[in-house]
Formats: C-alpha cells, sequence, structure tokens
C-alpha cells in the first residue's frame, strides 16, 4: 500500500486513483500481450501437429491395407487451387483486420491530441454559463 498522502479533495483523489490504475495496466499489459501470443503460438503448433499425426495415422492405415491413395491431376489441381485461395483469403483479411485496427489506433491518436482542447471548450462553455450567476456588485 503507498504511504504516499491522499488528498481529501474529491477531484485531486479521483485523478491519483485514476493514474495509479493506468500506471499498473501499462506495467502488466504488455505481460498480458506475450501470454496470449504464446498461447496463439501453442493452438497452432498444436492443430498442426495434431493434423499432420491423424493424416500419418490414415496414411499409414492405407498403405498397411493396399489402399490406392494416387489422385489424378485434376483432383490434384482443384486441392492446390482451393488451398492457395485460402491462404489468398487470409491474407486479405488480415490485412483487413490490421488496416481497421490501424485506423482505429490512429482516431485514438488523433482523439489523444484534441481531449485537451475538447475539454477547454467546455470549460469556455461551463464559465460562459457562469457568467450572469457569479457576477460581483
Amino acid at each position: 500500500m503507498s504511504t504516499q498522502s491522499q488528498s481529501s479533495d474529491a477531484f485531486a483523489m479521483y485523478k491519483q486513483n485514476v493514474q495509479k490504475y493506468f500506471e499498473n495496466i501499462s506495467k502488466i499489459t504488455p505481460q498480458y500481450f506475450q501470454s496470449v501470443t504464446e498461447l496463439q503460438d501453442e493452438c497452432m503448433k498444436t492443430c498442426q501437429k495434431t493434423i499432420n499425426a491423424a493424416v500419418s495415422m490414415q496414411q499409414e492405415f492405407a498403405k498397411k491395407t493396399g489402399i490406392n491413395t494416387e489422385i489424378s491431376d485434376s483432383v490434384k489441381t482443384a486441392i492446390v487451387d482451393t488451398n492457395k485461395q485460402l491462404v489468398q483469403a487470409s491474407t486479405v483479411n488480415n490485412q483487413l483486420v490490421k488496416t481497421a485496427i490501424d485506423a482505429t489506433v490512429q482516431n485514438f491518436k488523433t482523439f489523444n491530441e484534441n481531449v485537451n482542447a475538447f475539454a477547454e471548450l467546455n470549460k469556455n462553455i461551463v464559465q460562459t454559463w457562469m457568467n450572469p450567476f457569479t457576477q460581483k456588485n
């Protein structure tokens, strides 16, 4: 627990606590993203190994039972073309998501650059509203 004295002013106390909260979040966020990245990597490795193991088992079964696994050129072409389309669709989807995320980040940056101006504008509006009530005789 912090030994720093807390202000008794509600707004100052609010600001202190919000700052502490975001300082903590900025410390733990990189750890969170690292953990999620590692989880995603392990999931992909597990899927790939599981599929490879299943195919190997089926291949061994077909070999031992004498099942013909030869496929025609048209089937090969269809499989390769389908896979190319899946890879291309995945790439396009990734680009779209990245573009949307980049645009969102830029929107936050723009808002962050202007938040003080918005606050100042609102402060001026409040002051304008308050002027008739605070005039001194």
